[in-house]
């Protein structure tokens, strides 16, 4: 069993990566349900650094309650310690990875021990090591239930209608906006492995990298603009949303549907007169969603890419990446095993 103490990253107050303090603070207790996770790795995802800066791009009234201090991350891969009594799913010593209680702020995954809802923990594929894993969660599940399958019932606080996915397969087209994040070079794996045409937009320095995973035309928004070159697509994938996602409305066929990943806001007319869709819904934490995820991932068919990876002392300077954007895949803090 482990120590009564850990390392783990916390925040004391609201600001920039340099609130992101070192902490030894004590190993969590495990509760019904849950299993204690020797964390090996840890991934760093957008809400990571909303929680750090206060959730300032949130209306207020959607905004998650916590109490400071805090430890932030959803994402981690390591393995099994202790097992709650009434948990039969998993048993000490088994690696796993997991998105844990997304969309609550309360994963804590910033850390050398976590204690995770054993229903959000999948099997870590074998074939990959637990940094790759822990790039997977949140990218993975977001892109799963915004193009396969929803797999919750819970409703968006975007939206009143329920998120549906678009049927992929030969006949479709799909565009990617921000394929080569976390998100988006996921979503476009598992595009590809649904048959459908895949058209990536991302910066000039990833072309290559999109053409490897797969993506059968690219475009440059560095030196173009995409709204103006692509018409009767099917459906848009926007990982960057937010108020720029709009332009994609004419580049969709009648009966197309464009998924923006962060809402922006859409005037119901156009949509109404273009005869498209808007739609999208809030990644929750989902072990047997991700379980089938696992399984791609292990036979090579999805591959995580890493951006680069940080020794959990080191978290600040991981957030410093991600603040200067260009991402070619996750960012993964590491997390030394004695």
């Amino acid at each position: 069993m482990p120590t009564h103490t850990m390392r783990a990253v916390r925040l004391h107050e609201h600001g920039g990566p340099e609130v992101l303090r070192y902490d030894e603070v004590p190993v969590p207790e495990v509760g019904p349900g849950e299993v204690l996770v020797r964390v090996h790795a840890a991934g760093v995802n957008p809400p990571d650094w909303y929680l750090r800066d206060g959730m300032s791009n949130l209306p207020p009234e959607t905004r998650p309650t916590f109490d400071l201090p805090v430890i932030p991350g959803t994402d981690v891969s390591g393995v099994v310690e202790a097992v709650a009594a009434d948990v039969d799913a998993f048993t000490v010593g088994d690696e796993v990875f997991g998105l844990l209680r997304f969309p609550s702020f309360d994963g804590h995954a910033y850390a050398e021990y976590v204690a995770a809802p054993a229903s959000d923990l999948a099997l870590k594929p074998a074939g990959i090591d637990h940094v790759h894993a822990a790039g997977a969660p949140m990218s993975g599940l977001t892109a799963w239930q915004f193009l396969i399958e929803v797999g919750h019932d819970h409703p968006s606080p975007f939206q009143a209608a329920k998120h549906r996915p678009v049927r992929l397969d030969a006949d479709v087209t799909v565009l990617i906006n921000g394929a080569a994040g976390g998100v988006g070079h996921l979503a476009l794996q598992l595009a590809e492995w649904k048959g459908a045409r895949v058209i990536a937009v991302a910066s000039g320095a990833h072309e290559s990298f999109l053409g490897e995973l797969g993506a059968d035309e690219f475009i440059d928004y560095t030196t173009s603009r995409p709204e103006e070159l692509v018409h009767d697509l099917d459906l848009v994938l926007d990982t960057v949303g937010g108020p720029d996602s709009t332009r994609f409305l004419r580049t969709l066929t009648r009966g197309g549907a464009l998924f923006p990943v962060f809402f922006g806001e859409f005037d119901d007319e156009e949509t109404a007169e273009l005869g498209v869709t808007v739609s999208g819904t809030q990644v929750r934490s989902n072990g047997a969603q991700l379980a089938e995820l696992g399984r791609l991932l292990d036979a090579g068919t999805v591959r995580v890419a890493i951006d680069s990876t940080f020794p959990l002392a080191d978290t600040r300077a991981a957030h410093e990446r991600a603040a200067c954007g260009h991402l070619q895949g996750k960012i993964v803090l590491t997390i030394a095993q004695e």
